[in-house]
């Protein structure tokens, strides 16, 4: 037994002799300890900065696995998403922190690996509106509480439960299954709006009806402004978030908007900087009411009993154009300009959208490097933003729509663009013809699908002027010269395409029209400095034959 004891006595020292000398080696590494891997990636033994460089390599590696579309399924539906559409990704800094909490284990640096599960990262919105279109099959959506007005009445919204997607749920069971499991299983849940009736209801006692028994008195250094009931329930917004809890607000665009004619008695607006006459016209500052203050120093007030009044400041702000900035970036001479014409006057709906088109775009900075989006400037075009419709192509025929004309603002300021040597960044020509248009070089829009798009690639800002007459309309560029001119040399047309005849029933949607030719058409922006040809750059475009189109007589009723 003695013999045996010293034997267990010898191996037991080895062994603490081994596990030790293990032991003070895993001392050695004050991070991740030895052996540890991530989806089979060695990031063990390093330093935080050390391991997360080796995990960033190893993963860049799996870049094709990573980026693996992944199946959903929700309630037996199948859904199939994109990792980089829903911000799924490995948190490389988390994942390395959570490894580095791993408890240094001697028995696995000599007999194996410490696998760590990597944390997963994910945008629960951009996962929602991806899963959307298959979970809406089978959800009912909740009704979210709030309170509206019609005029100055205030009307409860009541909360109702739906079934649907749980956000953080849905995130929760993708990040567990993406590189673990096949598909992902998320589940439908009831949503249920945190604000309940009840709450509805002492908000509607609390705020909405007392916001609207009288008249609030806004005082300001100019003299006190009123807001009326009126003004009141057009700005004050009582609706829920996306938990559905009741969160008042009173809007300030709205609120703005409504008190126009009071602020109209104290406000003096600032003047940008821009071009008038052939001359750049000086910025001038204003003097403006604080209506982002007021209206969060408003709300409080509203719950009050009459009387009730409310301090606003008036505040000075500069011009978003100044002079000096104009002169900054080098903006003293129009370097470009193009004119169209219209017909029907400047009271025709057609004639209303350009115009509509030149007053927002009018002023526009574009500095050096940036890219100016007409959509994005403009936003919708719609009848809330004053346009009104007239003819538009669709389906390769004129046809009302709202917003008609734009199209020829769009070849107009891409005109100016295009002879001021701008980067093209996006356009497109229309489908068919129009003779009063350049060829090829012209352009249509359409929101939100079709965009035009320049670049500034000058040293130099970029200032868009526009202005209209009763039967034209020109735009021109405002900077410094990079080039003595740009001018442009149309190929020959060819491949002609006859019109078929079409009938339409006569009415509104019908506009006859004496069809025309398709043909492609190739043409080359040339770019002049010191009186040599620097560069050219070729644009092609083939138009459809426009259809030949007839109004028959209206189907009896």
């Amino acid at each position: 037994m003695r013999r045996w004891s010293w034997l267990a006595a010898g191996i037991s020292a080895a062994l603490v002799f081994t596990l030790g000398g293990a032991a003070a080696a895993y001392a050695a590494y004050p991070d991740v300890p030895h052996h540890v891997t991530v989806l089979g990636i060695e990031i063990g033994g390093k330093s935080k900065a050390g391991a997360k460089r080796a995990l960033n390599e190893g993963l860049a590696k799996r870049a094709g696995d990573l980026a693996h579309p992944m199946t959903v399924k929700i309630e037996g539906k199948v859904a199939t998403i994109q990792p980089e559409d829903v911000g799924l990704a490995v948190d490389v800094d988390a994942t390395v922190g959570k490894a580095a909490k791993v408890w240094p284990n001697p028995i696995t640096a000599l007999f194996g690996r410490a696998e760590v599960r990597p944390v997963v990262s994910v945008d629960a919105k951009r996962l929602v509106a991806a899963l959307k279109p298959t979970a809406d099959a089978i959800s009912t959506p909740a009704t979210l509480p709030g309170i509206t007005f019609e005029g100055t009445t205030p009307k409860p919204i009541y909360p109702v439960t739906g079934r649907g997607l749980d956000a953080q749920r849905a995130a929760e069971a993708v990040r567990n299954a993406w590189l673990h499991e096949t598909e992902a299983v998320v589940p439908i849940a009831d949503i249920v709006p945190v604000s309940t009736a009840a709450d509805v209801d002492a908000m509607m006692a609390e705020l909405a009806l007392p916001a609207v028994a009288g008249p609030v008195t806004i005082q300001t250094e100019k003299g006190p402004l009123t807001a009326t009931p009126q003004q009141i329930a057009a700005s004050l917004v009582i609706t829920s978030d996306e938990s559905g809890k009741l969160t008042p607000h009173v809007d300030e665009a709205a609120l703005r908007a409504a008190l126009k004619s009071e602020l109209d008695k104290v406000e003096v607006h600032p003047r940008n900087a821009t071009v008038g006459d052939g001359q750049i016209v000086a910025s001038s500052a204003g003097t403006l009411l604080d209506t982002a203050a007021l209206a969060t120093d408003l709300l409080p007030v509203l719950a009050k009993p009459s009387p009730r009044e409310v301090s606003a400041a008036i505040k000075p702000v500069e011009a978003a154009t100044t002079t000096a900035e104009l002169a900054a970036l080098g903006i003293k001479e129009q370097v470009s300009t193009f004119t169209t014409s219209f017909s029907g006057g400047l009271s025709s709906p057609r004639s209303i959208n350009i115009i509509t088109g030149a007053k927002k775009v009018d002023g526009a900075l574009v500095k050096p490097g940036e890219t100016f989006s007409l959509n994005g400037y403009t936003g919708p075009r719609g009848y809330a933003e004053g346009y009104q419709d007239a003819p538009i192509i669709m389906n390769g025929k004129l046809t009302p729509g709202v917003g008609g004309g734009m199209s020829q603002f769009t070849t107009t300021l891409f005109n100016a663009a295009y002879y001021a040597g701008l980067e093209d960044v996006e356009h497109q020509p229309h489908t068919i013809y129009f003779s009063t248009y350049p060829s090829v070089i012209e352009s249509t829009i359409f929101y939100p699908n079709l965009d035009l798009k320049f670049r500034n690639n000058t040293p130099y800002g970029i200032l868009i002027d526009t202005s209209y007459t009763e039967d034209s309309l020109t735009i021109s560029m405002w900077s410094t010269k990079v080039y003595d001119s740009v001018t442009t040399e149309w190929g020959a047309k060819r491949n002609w395409e006859e019109p078929e005849t079409v009938t339409v029933p006569a009415g509104p949607g019908c506009i006859a029209r004496e069809g025309g030719k398709g043909f492609a058409q190739d043409a080359w922006r040339i770019f002049h400095k010191e009186g040599k040809e620097v560069q050219r750059e070729k644009f092609s475009w083939r138009y459809d034959a426009e259809p030949r189109v007839t109004c028959g007589t209206p189907k009896s009723q």
